[in-house]
Protein backbone atom coordinates (compact mmCIF):
# COMPACT_ATOMS: atom_id res chain seq x y z
CA UNK A 1 0.00 0.00 0.00
CA UNK A 2 2.82 2.32 0.91
CA UNK A 3 4.64 2.28 -2.14
CA UNK A 4 1.53 3.00 -4.17
CA UNK A 5 2.20 6.80 -2.68
CA UNK A 6 5.00 6.45 -4.94
CA UNK A 7 2.79 6.30 -8.22
CA UNK A 8 0.25 8.12 -7.34
CA UNK A 9 2.66 10.79 -7.53
CA UNK A 10 4.40 9.61 -10.51
CA UNK A 11 1.34 9.96 -12.18
CA UNK A 12 -0.10 13.57 -10.76
CA UNK A 13 3.02 14.75 -11.95
CA UNK A 14 2.97 13.64 -14.75
CA UNK A 15 -0.48 14.44 -16.07
CA UNK A 16 0.03 17.75 -14.33
CA UNK A 17 3.24 18.87 -16.52
CA UNK A 18 2.24 17.31 -19.90
CA UNK A 19 0.36 19.93 -21.22
CA UNK A 20 2.53 23.14 -22.76
CA UNK A 21 4.15 24.68 -19.82
CA UNK A 22 7.19 27.34 -19.36
CA UNK A 23 9.26 24.20 -18.24
CA UNK A 24 8.90 22.07 -20.75
CA UNK A 25 8.36 24.01 -23.71
CA UNK A 26 11.68 25.93 -22.52
CA UNK A 27 13.09 22.20 -22.33
CA UNK A 28 12.09 21.79 -26.08
CA UNK A 29 13.45 24.89 -27.19
CA UNK A 30 17.04 23.60 -25.43
CA UNK A 31 17.12 20.27 -26.89
CA UNK A 32 16.41 22.10 -30.64
CA UNK A 33 18.75 24.92 -30.09
CA UNK A 34 21.25 23.46 -27.68
CA UNK A 35 22.64 19.66 -27.33
CA UNK A 36 21.63 16.65 -25.33
CA UNK A 37 24.47 17.66 -22.75
CA UNK A 38 22.54 21.69 -21.76
CA UNK A 39 19.09 19.72 -21.98
CA UNK A 40 20.17 17.55 -19.04
CA UNK A 41 21.37 20.13 -17.02
CA UNK A 42 18.03 21.88 -17.70
CA UNK A 43 16.39 19.25 -16.54
CA UNK A 44 18.45 18.37 -13.42
CA UNK A 45 18.16 21.87 -12.17
CA UNK A 46 14.47 21.62 -12.72
CA UNK A 47 14.36 18.23 -10.26
CA UNK A 48 16.48 19.49 -7.84
CA UNK A 49 14.23 22.63 -7.16
CA UNK A 50 11.18 20.11 -7.66
CA UNK A 51 12.55 17.66 -4.81
CA UNK A 52 12.47 20.65 -2.37
CA UNK A 53 8.87 22.38 -4.12
CA UNK A 54 7.33 18.90 -3.43
CA UNK A 55 8.67 18.61 0.22
CA UNK A 56 7.44 22.27 1.25
CA UNK A 57 3.96 20.74 -0.07
CA UNK A 58 3.68 18.33 2.32
CA UNK A 59 4.95 20.72 4.85
CA UNK A 60 2.02 23.52 4.31
CA UNK A 61 -0.71 20.75 3.76
CA UNK A 62 0.40 19.35 7.53
CA UNK A 63 0.78 22.64 8.72
CA UNK A 64 -0.40 25.66 7.12
CA UNK A 65 -2.85 24.31 5.11
CA UNK A 66 -5.78 26.14 7.35
CA UNK A 67 -4.36 29.53 6.72
CA UNK A 68 -6.04 30.90 3.88
CA UNK A 69 -4.39 34.28 4.13
CA UNK A 70 -0.81 32.94 3.53
CA UNK A 71 -2.22 31.17 0.21
CA UNK A 72 -3.80 34.39 -1.05
CA UNK A 73 -0.78 36.21 -0.57
CA UNK A 74 1.05 33.28 -2.57
CA UNK A 75 -0.85 33.55 -5.20
CA UNK A 76 -1.18 37.81 -5.55
CA UNK A 77 2.89 37.30 -5.51
CA UNK A 78 2.06 34.14 -8.06
CA UNK A 79 0.68 37.17 -10.33
CA UNK A 80 3.62 39.62 -10.43
CA UNK A 81 5.66 37.01 -11.06
CA UNK A 82 3.91 35.68 -14.01
CA UNK A 83 3.27 38.91 -15.46
CA UNK A 84 7.49 39.30 -15.68
CA UNK A 85 7.96 36.23 -17.16
CA UNK A 86 5.22 37.16 -19.54
CA UNK A 87 7.24 40.39 -20.44
CA UNK A 88 10.28 38.63 -20.35
CA UNK A 89 9.44 36.50 -22.76
CA UNK A 90 7.89 38.36 -25.06
CA UNK A 91 11.46 40.73 -25.12
CA UNK A 92 13.13 37.43 -26.08
CA UNK A 93 10.65 36.39 -28.84
CA UNK A 94 11.43 40.25 -30.45
CA UNK A 95 14.76 40.09 -29.49
CA UNK A 96 15.67 36.64 -31.30
CA UNK A 97 13.43 38.05 -34.29
CA UNK A 98 15.95 40.63 -35.08
CA UNK A 99 18.94 38.45 -34.50
CA UNK A 100 17.86 35.29 -36.71
CA UNK A 101 21.60 35.81 -38.41
CA UNK A 102 23.34 35.75 -35.01
CA UNK A 103 24.69 32.78 -33.25
CA UNK A 104 22.58 32.32 -30.30
CA UNK A 105 24.15 33.44 -27.31
CA UNK A 106 25.15 30.40 -24.57
CA UNK A 107 23.20 29.90 -21.89
CA UNK A 108 23.93 28.19 -18.11
CA UNK A 109 20.87 25.45 -19.03
CA UNK A 110 21.33 24.28 -15.54
CA UNK A 111 20.70 27.99 -13.62
CA UNK A 112 17.63 28.42 -16.65
CA UNK A 113 15.96 25.49 -14.66
CA UNK A 114 16.38 26.12 -11.22
CA UNK A 115 15.19 29.65 -11.51
CA UNK A 116 12.16 28.63 -13.89
CA UNK A 117 11.33 26.07 -11.68
CA UNK A 118 11.67 28.40 -8.77
CA UNK A 119 9.24 30.97 -10.21
CA UNK A 120 6.77 28.41 -11.20
CA UNK A 121 4.43 29.61 -8.50
CA UNK A 122 1.90 26.78 -9.60
CA UNK A 123 3.93 23.63 -8.74
CA UNK A 124 3.48 24.30 -4.75
CA UNK A 125 -0.25 24.66 -5.07
CA UNK A 126 -0.19 22.16 -7.46
CA UNK A 127 1.82 19.13 -5.35
CA UNK A 128 -0.31 20.20 -2.61
CA UNK A 129 -3.79 19.75 -3.88
CA UNK A 130 -2.87 16.07 -5.11
CA UNK A 131 -1.83 15.80 -1.06
CA UNK A 132 -4.53 16.74 0.27
CA UNK A 133 -6.76 14.64 -2.24
CA UNK A 134 -4.14 11.93 -1.16
CA UNK A 135 -4.56 11.99 2.86
CA UNK A 136 -8.67 12.75 2.19
CA UNK A 137 -8.85 9.84 1.21
CA UNK A 138 -5.94 8.09 3.48
CA UNK A 139 -3.82 6.97 0.70
CA UNK A 140 -1.08 8.71 2.34
CA UNK A 141 0.17 10.23 5.85
CA UNK A 142 2.87 12.44 6.95
CA UNK A 143 5.23 10.01 8.10
CA UNK A 144 9.18 9.56 6.57
CA UNK A 145 8.55 6.97 4.29
CA UNK A 146 5.43 8.04 2.72
CA UNK A 147 6.29 11.37 2.47
CA UNK A 148 9.72 10.39 0.67
CA UNK A 149 7.60 8.41 -1.55
CA UNK A 150 5.50 10.71 -3.10
CA UNK A 151 8.41 13.18 -3.81
CA UNK A 152 10.65 10.61 -5.58
CA UNK A 153 7.31 9.46 -7.94
CA UNK A 154 6.92 13.53 -8.29
CA UNK A 155 10.19 13.91 -9.41
CA UNK A 156 10.22 10.74 -11.67
CA UNK A 157 7.12 11.71 -13.11
CA UNK A 158 8.45 15.38 -14.19
CA UNK A 159 11.24 13.75 -15.26
CA UNK A 160 9.61 11.17 -17.76
CA UNK A 161 7.73 14.38 -19.23
CA UNK A 162 10.87 16.18 -19.78
CA UNK A 163 12.23 13.10 -21.41
CA UNK A 164 9.78 12.57 -23.72
CA UNK A 165 9.91 16.29 -24.50
CA UNK A 166 13.54 16.33 -25.44
CA UNK A 167 13.44 12.60 -27.04
CA UNK A 168 10.76 13.53 -29.59
CA UNK A 169 12.05 17.29 -30.11
CA UNK A 170 12.59 16.84 -33.14
CA UNK A 171 9.46 14.89 -34.40
CA UNK A 172 7.35 17.68 -32.61
CA UNK A 173 9.28 20.52 -34.69
CA UNK A 174 8.14 18.46 -37.60
CA UNK A 175 4.41 18.10 -36.37
CA UNK A 176 3.93 21.51 -35.31
CA UNK A 177 5.75 23.64 -37.78
CA UNK A 178 6.35 27.24 -37.16
CA UNK A 179 4.76 26.91 -33.46
CA UNK A 180 8.53 25.59 -32.49
CA UNK A 181 9.78 28.90 -34.13
CA UNK A 182 8.29 30.64 -31.67
CA UNK A 183 8.29 28.83 -28.49
CA UNK A 184 9.22 32.41 -26.71
CA UNK A 185 5.98 33.93 -28.44
CA UNK A 186 4.13 30.77 -27.28
CA UNK A 187 5.74 31.19 -23.29
CA UNK A 188 4.32 34.46 -23.37
CA UNK A 189 1.23 34.21 -23.76
CA UNK A 190 1.36 30.77 -21.40
CA UNK A 191 2.35 33.07 -18.76
CA UNK A 192 0.05 35.87 -19.44
CA UNK A 193 -2.83 33.44 -19.23
CA UNK A 194 -1.74 31.76 -16.18
CA UNK A 195 -1.47 35.70 -14.46
CA UNK A 196 -4.90 36.60 -16.12
CA UNK A 197 -6.96 33.11 -14.59
CA UNK A 198 -5.33 33.87 -10.89
CA UNK A 199 -6.41 37.50 -11.22
CA UNK A 200 -9.75 36.11 -11.97
CA UNK A 201 -9.82 34.22 -8.78
CA UNK A 202 -9.80 37.13 -6.61
CA UNK A 203 -11.96 39.06 -8.42
CA UNK A 204 -14.85 36.69 -9.28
Amino acid sequence: MMISVFFFGLFFSFLGYTLPSVLNMTALKIRLQGNKKDFNYFTFGVLLITFFQAYISVFLTKHIAKNPALIDTLEKLGIVVLLFLSLYFFHQNKKEKKQLNVAPKKINSFFTGVVLSTLNMFAIPFFCGIIAFLTRYNLMDYNFSSTLLFISGSVFGILYILLLYGKYAYTIQKKTGSITQNINLILSCITAIFALFTFIKFVV
